[in-house]
């Protein structure tokens, strides 16, 4: 296993194992290159608030990131009912000539953006008798994610924390429950505010991570993409490398048998 196996969703392989989205920067052309700084191959786009297409006298986001470059990933973002996450992908397949990979969320409430996770199950459920590809956000329950994979989804996705908070893993051993019983991409989704925080997320064993407002946020966008990319690779390396068991007390890093130190008692 290394760094450069790829990850693979809905059969397609992908060199990084960062998603990033293209809300809140300051214009377009921040947002294009950003995105390029993170190295992401796959960009998640807001359908209810980003035209990629629908609005043809409005600047549209497929300038900036071309399907020929990118792999694009309608989101269902702002959607509340099961109905409407539906009637979301659908819109984006017909403005996408088919495309048939979405990422689902449906939402709880607009206070804590929490998903709505009976309307979750229903919206993915229809979606994947209606022949998508869903990646499924969901709250880091280890049950419901093995319900999702279990009706079909193509990736799920446990929030870290709320989504746009920047806490970071607030549950590392639900997580770790939803890693260890997968099989299929496990994407942290949602709360990641730094680049530890998506080292720490990849340290455990996540297949990727997806992130915006950690990156749209930041004082310098593009740097903090550039080190987005960065601890997602740091953080895989050492998954892959296996960390040390940790210990109660002190382990000398040099044995003491032997030494000049020693031979002088």
């Amino acid at each position: 296993m290394t760094q450069q196996q790829p990850l693979t969703i809905a059969g397609h392989s992908y060199q990084s194992r960062l998603l990033i989205g293209t809300g809140k920067y300051r214009d377009m052309a921040q947002a294009g290159e950003a995105i390029r700084a993170s190295g992401a191959e796959i960009v998640t786009v807001a359908i209810r608030r980003t035209n990629i297409g629908q609005n043809a006298d409005e600047e549209n986001l497929l300038d900036v990131v071309p399907p020929s470059e990118f792999t694009i990933l309608p989101n269902t973002a702002g959607c509340y009912t099961a109905d409407d996450a539906v009637r979301v992908c659908r819109l984006a397949r017909e403005l996408l000539d088919g495309h048939d990979l979405v990422k689902l969320e449906v939402l709880g409430d607009p206070q804590t953006l929490y998903p709505d996770i009976p309307a979750t199950l229903e919206a993915a459920e229809r979606l994947v008798a209606d022949g998508f590809k869903v990646m499924v956000y969901t709250s880091d329950d280890p049950i419901i994610a093995w319900r999702l994979e279990e009706m079909g989804c193509v990736a799920v996705m446990p929030l870290a924390s709320p989504i746009g908070s920047g806490l970071g893993i607030q549950n590392r051993y639900n997580l770790l429950t939803i890693l260890e019983n997968a099989s299929v991409p496990i994407i942290v989704d949602a709360g990641v505010g730094t680049a530890s925080d998506a080292a720490v997320a990849m340290e455990l064993g996540a297949d990727g991570v997806l992130l915006n407002t950690a990156v749209a946020a930041a004082q310098e966008p593009v740097l903090m993409a550039s080190a987005m990319r960065k601890g997602i690779e740091a953080g895989r390396e050492a998954y892959l490398a296996g960390r040390m068991p940790m210990r109660r007390f002190a382990s000398a890093s040099s044995p003491l048998e032997g030494t000049f130190w020693q031979g002088r008692q």
